[in-house]
């Protein structure tokens, strides 16, 4: 039987939202390049008006202050560092406690995320963690590309995206036991497919809906 302990990481395990704060962090290393952070609100008000998707957004703010082509040397090199600081003053003591705790009881940590692979796989190794399920970069040579190579890894196509993980490894749902931890109820799909849902710092939407459904409510902040 393979232990799975999966955990969503924005406002999960990190007490903010990673993804503006990298672009911050990215700026601010190349401030000539950064100029466009300005710009950001732009893409984020068609967001709230629903004129793109989430996926959209994603690739729009990358153009803007990456660049459409981003050097992958450097971005890669930004990204080290922005993981680094992330682990290290961006987390919860909680979270920190929780990971050792399962992988202690014999649990293989996973990082879920809708976030970047790019800038993810620094904060798991950071964390010890080996396994990561986040959104695919775009690279082209020594190129980082302003587009997402597949799904954006958020509600449904998280779920799709951690079974393609779990059959690339050759772990049967059958032969698994798993926990899930998620902050946000557009993880929902893949709360109720988890044989441990935990709804972790839970807004409003989750926290009702982890009301109805009996499942645990855990509050790290």
């Amino acid at each position: 039987m393979h232990r799975l302990a999966i955990y969503d990481m924005d406002k999960t395990i990190t007490r903010r939202a990673t993804w503006t704060l990298f672009l911050t962090h990215y700026a601010r290393s190349r401030p000539w390049d950064g100029i466009g952070l300005s710009a950001v609100p732009g893409p984020a008000l068609l967001y709230a008006f629903k004129l793109i998707d989430r996926a959209r957004l994603k690739e729009m703010t990358q153009a803007l202050v990456m660049g459409r082509r981003a050097d992958l040397k450097t971005a890669t090199t930004i990204a080290e560092d922005f993981g680094a600081r992330i682990a290290a003053e961006d987390v919860y003591d909680e979270a920190r406690a929780r990971i050792a705790a399962d992988r202690a009881a014999g649990y293989r940590v996973v990082l879920a995320t809708a976030s970047y692979d790019f800038y993810v796989r620094p904060i798991a190794r950071a964390l010890g963690i080996d396994d990561v399920v986040a959104t695919p970069s775009t690279v082209d040579g020594e190129l980082m590309i302003a587009r997402i190579a597949g799904e954006n890894c958020y509600a449904d196509a998280k779920l799709r995206m951690i079974e393609a993980w779990m059959a690339k490894e050759g772990i049967a749902r059958s032969d698994a036991q798993i926990r899930f931890y998620s902050d946000h109820v557009s993880d929902a799909p893949t709360l109720a497919w988890a044989d441990e849902p935990f709804a972790v710092n839970p807004h409003a939407k989750l926290r009702a809906l982890a009301v109805e459904k009996g499942w645990p409510i855990l509050d790290w902040r």
